[in-house]
Protein backbone atom coordinates (compact mmCIF):
# COMPACT_ATOMS: atom_id res chain seq x y z
CA UNK A 1 0.00 0.00 0.00
CA UNK A 2 0.94 3.61 -0.78
CA UNK A 3 1.66 6.19 1.63
CA UNK A 4 -1.21 8.46 -0.10
CA UNK A 5 -3.40 5.14 0.17
CA UNK A 6 -2.72 5.15 3.85
CA UNK A 7 -2.93 8.63 4.60
CA UNK A 8 -6.59 8.71 2.87
CA UNK A 9 -7.73 6.19 4.93
CA UNK A 10 -6.20 7.98 8.21
CA UNK A 11 -8.08 10.73 7.17
CA UNK A 12 -11.66 9.00 6.58
CA UNK A 13 -14.53 9.48 8.91
CA UNK A 14 -15.29 6.54 10.88
CA UNK A 15 -18.39 4.46 10.42
CA UNK A 16 -21.91 5.47 11.51
CA UNK A 17 -21.98 3.01 14.58
CA UNK A 18 -18.57 4.41 16.03
CA UNK A 19 -20.30 8.29 14.64
CA UNK A 20 -23.29 7.38 17.15
CA UNK A 21 -20.90 6.35 19.49
CA UNK A 22 -19.29 9.12 19.87
CA UNK A 23 -22.30 11.53 19.57
CA UNK A 24 -23.74 9.61 22.53
CA UNK A 25 -20.60 10.15 24.83
CA UNK A 26 -20.53 13.55 24.10
CA UNK A 27 -24.59 13.91 24.68
CA UNK A 28 -23.55 12.05 27.94
CA UNK A 29 -20.67 14.35 29.01
CA UNK A 30 -22.45 17.95 27.57
CA UNK A 31 -26.26 16.97 29.16
CA UNK A 32 -26.31 14.20 31.53
CA UNK A 33 -30.23 12.98 31.78
CA UNK A 34 -30.96 11.95 35.90
CA UNK A 35 -32.75 9.21 37.27
CA UNK A 36 -35.27 11.69 38.67
CA UNK A 37 -35.98 13.42 35.34
CA UNK A 38 -36.76 10.18 33.54
CA UNK A 39 -39.44 9.23 36.76
CA UNK A 40 -41.18 12.55 36.73
CA UNK A 41 -41.40 12.08 32.40
CA UNK A 42 -43.29 8.81 33.04
CA UNK A 43 -45.19 9.89 35.82
CA UNK A 44 -46.51 12.51 33.46
CA UNK A 45 -46.67 9.77 30.97
CA UNK A 46 -48.82 7.53 32.88
CA UNK A 47 -51.35 10.46 34.22
CA UNK A 48 -52.04 11.43 30.56
CA UNK A 49 -52.53 7.41 29.98
CA UNK A 50 -54.75 7.44 33.08
CA UNK A 51 -57.26 10.33 32.04
CA UNK A 52 -57.39 9.03 28.74
CA UNK A 53 -58.04 5.53 29.63
CA UNK A 54 -61.16 7.05 32.43
CA UNK A 55 -62.32 9.58 29.39
CA UNK A 56 -62.78 6.60 27.00
CA UNK A 57 -64.11 4.53 30.03
CA UNK A 58 -66.75 7.33 30.29
CA UNK A 59 -67.50 7.88 26.62
CA UNK A 60 -68.39 3.89 26.65
CA UNK A 61 -70.64 4.25 29.59
CA UNK A 62 -72.27 6.68 28.08
CA UNK A 63 -72.92 4.58 24.53
CA UNK A 64 -74.24 2.13 26.97
CA UNK A 65 -76.95 3.63 28.81
CA UNK A 66 -77.92 5.43 25.56
CA UNK A 67 -77.85 2.61 23.42
CA UNK A 68 -80.10 0.70 26.45
CA UNK A 69 -82.15 3.84 26.68
CA UNK A 70 -83.37 3.54 22.47
CA UNK A 71 -83.80 0.01 22.30
CA UNK A 72 -86.12 0.42 25.43
CA UNK A 73 -88.08 3.42 23.73
CA UNK A 74 -88.44 1.21 20.45
CA UNK A 75 -89.41 -1.71 22.25
CA UNK A 76 -92.23 0.54 24.21
CA UNK A 77 -93.33 2.56 21.36
CA UNK A 78 -92.81 0.41 18.16
CA UNK A 79 -96.26 -0.74 18.39
CA UNK A 80 -97.86 3.19 18.57
CA UNK A 81 -99.00 3.55 15.26
CA UNK A 82 -100.65 -0.31 15.33
CA UNK A 83 -102.01 1.11 18.81
CA UNK A 84 -103.16 3.99 17.54
CA UNK A 85 -105.69 2.01 14.51
CA UNK A 86 -106.53 -0.53 16.98
CA UNK A 87 -107.99 2.52 19.00
CA UNK A 88 -110.30 3.41 15.94
CA UNK A 89 -111.74 -0.51 15.72
CA UNK A 90 -112.41 -0.45 19.67
CA UNK A 91 -114.62 2.97 19.11
CA UNK A 92 -116.48 1.61 16.57
CA UNK A 93 -116.96 -1.13 18.39
CA UNK A 94 -118.39 1.26 21.35
CA UNK A 95 -120.35 3.15 18.80
CA UNK A 96 -121.82 0.31 17.43
CA UNK A 97 -123.04 -0.90 21.35
CA UNK A 98 -123.86 2.69 22.09
CA UNK A 99 -126.34 3.14 19.09
CA UNK A 100 -128.53 0.30 20.69
CA UNK A 101 -131.15 2.04 22.78
CA UNK A 102 -131.61 1.22 26.03
CA UNK A 103 -135.35 0.24 25.70
CA UNK A 104 -134.14 -2.01 22.87
CA UNK A 105 -131.58 -3.44 24.95
CA UNK A 106 -133.80 -4.24 27.75
CA UNK A 107 -135.92 -6.15 25.18
CA UNK A 108 -133.60 -7.67 23.14
CA UNK A 109 -134.19 -10.95 22.45
CA UNK A 110 -131.76 -13.89 22.60
CA UNK A 111 -129.91 -13.74 19.79
CA UNK A 112 -129.14 -9.77 20.07
CA UNK A 113 -128.48 -9.81 23.37
CA UNK A 114 -125.65 -12.80 22.34
CA UNK A 115 -124.34 -10.37 19.77
CA UNK A 116 -124.18 -7.51 21.88
CA UNK A 117 -122.47 -9.24 24.67
CA UNK A 118 -119.65 -10.98 22.31
CA UNK A 119 -119.41 -7.18 20.83
CA UNK A 120 -118.62 -5.78 24.46
CA UNK A 121 -116.13 -9.10 25.41
CA UNK A 122 -114.26 -7.98 21.93
CA UNK A 123 -114.08 -4.71 22.99
CA UNK A 124 -112.74 -5.59 26.65
CA UNK A 125 -110.29 -8.21 24.88
CA UNK A 126 -108.93 -5.75 22.79
CA UNK A 127 -108.29 -3.24 25.52
CA UNK A 128 -106.71 -5.72 27.63
CA UNK A 129 -104.10 -7.38 25.27
CA UNK A 130 -103.51 -3.03 24.24
CA UNK A 131 -103.08 -2.97 27.69
CA UNK A 132 -100.53 -5.38 28.21
CA UNK A 133 -98.45 -4.00 25.61
CA UNK A 134 -98.05 -0.58 27.87
CA UNK A 135 -101.15 0.87 26.08
CA UNK A 136 -103.38 2.38 29.06
CA UNK A 137 -106.58 4.47 28.81
CA UNK A 138 -107.20 7.56 30.74
CA UNK A 139 -110.23 8.25 33.01
CA UNK A 140 -110.06 11.99 33.01
CA UNK A 141 -113.43 12.89 34.85
CA UNK A 142 -113.31 14.85 37.90
CA UNK A 143 -109.84 15.27 37.56
CA UNK A 144 -108.25 18.96 36.76
CA UNK A 145 -107.94 19.91 33.19
CA UNK A 146 -104.64 19.29 31.39
CA UNK A 147 -103.77 20.33 27.63
CA UNK A 148 -100.99 17.75 27.94
CA UNK A 149 -103.62 14.86 28.12
CA UNK A 150 -107.08 16.13 27.32
CA UNK A 151 -108.22 18.11 24.01
CA UNK A 152 -111.35 19.94 25.55
CA UNK A 153 -114.20 20.33 23.21
CA UNK A 154 -116.69 22.75 25.24
CA UNK A 155 -117.05 23.79 28.44
CA UNK A 156 -119.97 23.62 30.60
CA UNK A 157 -121.50 26.32 32.86
CA UNK A 158 -121.45 24.89 36.53
CA UNK A 159 -120.92 27.40 39.65
CA UNK A 160 -120.67 24.21 42.01
CA UNK A 161 -117.69 22.73 40.26
CA UNK A 162 -113.44 24.48 40.49
CA UNK A 163 -112.92 26.07 37.19
CA UNK A 164 -111.36 23.95 34.18
CA UNK A 165 -112.63 20.18 36.15
CA UNK A 166 -113.36 17.64 33.39
CA UNK A 167 -117.31 16.81 34.07
CA UNK A 168 -117.58 15.21 30.45
CA UNK A 169 -115.97 12.67 28.47
CA UNK A 170 -116.67 12.44 25.01
CA UNK A 171 -113.81 10.45 23.89
CA UNK A 172 -111.58 8.06 25.51
CA UNK A 173 -107.46 9.04 25.68
CA UNK A 174 -104.77 6.50 25.63
CA UNK A 175 -100.99 6.85 26.95
CA UNK A 176 -98.47 4.63 25.53
CA UNK A 177 -95.98 4.65 28.25
CA UNK A 178 -95.11 7.88 29.17
CA UNK A 179 -96.32 9.69 25.72
CA UNK A 180 -99.91 10.50 24.89
CA UNK A 181 -101.20 7.81 21.98
CA UNK A 182 -104.70 10.14 21.96
CA UNK A 183 -105.90 12.60 24.34
CA UNK A 184 -108.54 12.44 25.98
CA UNK A 185 -111.30 14.55 24.29
CA UNK A 186 -113.67 16.44 27.44
CA UNK A 187 -115.90 18.65 28.85
CA UNK A 188 -114.65 21.54 31.31
CA UNK A 189 -116.49 23.04 34.09
CA UNK A 190 -116.62 27.06 33.67
CA UNK A 191 -117.92 29.70 36.28
CA UNK A 192 -116.97 27.83 39.34
CA UNK A 193 -114.64 28.79 41.83
CA UNK A 194 -110.46 28.43 41.09
CA UNK A 195 -108.90 25.36 42.37
CA UNK A 196 -106.85 26.68 44.55
CA UNK A 197 -109.71 29.29 45.88
CA UNK A 198 -111.48 26.33 46.55
CA UNK A 199 -108.92 24.80 49.22
CA UNK A 200 -107.97 27.55 50.61
CA UNK A 201 -111.58 28.23 51.66
CA UNK A 202 -111.85 24.64 53.00
CA UNK A 203 -108.74 25.03 55.12
CA UNK A 204 -109.66 28.45 56.42
CA UNK A 205 -113.03 26.98 57.65
CA UNK A 206 -111.76 24.38 59.36
CA UNK A 207 -109.37 26.82 61.09
CA UNK A 208 -111.34 28.18 64.27
CA UNK A 209 -111.51 32.47 64.14
CA UNK A 210 -110.34 34.56 65.99
CA UNK A 211 -112.47 35.66 69.15
CA UNK A 212 -115.97 37.71 68.81
CA UNK A 213 -116.34 39.96 72.10
CA UNK A 214 -120.19 40.35 71.30
CA UNK A 215 -120.49 37.09 71.47
CA UNK A 216 -119.39 36.34 74.33
CA UNK A 217 -121.24 39.08 75.90
CA UNK A 218 -124.70 37.61 74.42
CA UNK A 219 -123.60 34.35 76.02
Amino acid sequence: MTNQAKDNEATRPGTAEEQDLKASEAHAGGEAVSEEDVLVRLARENEELKERALRLAAEMENLRKRTARDVAEARSYSIAGFARDMLTVSDNLRRALEAVPAEARAAAESGLASLMEGVEMTERSMLSTLERHGVKQLDPKGERFDPHFHQAMFEVPDPTTPENTVVQVVQQGFVIGERVLRPAMVGVAKGGPKAGAVQNGENASAEPGPPNPQAERDA
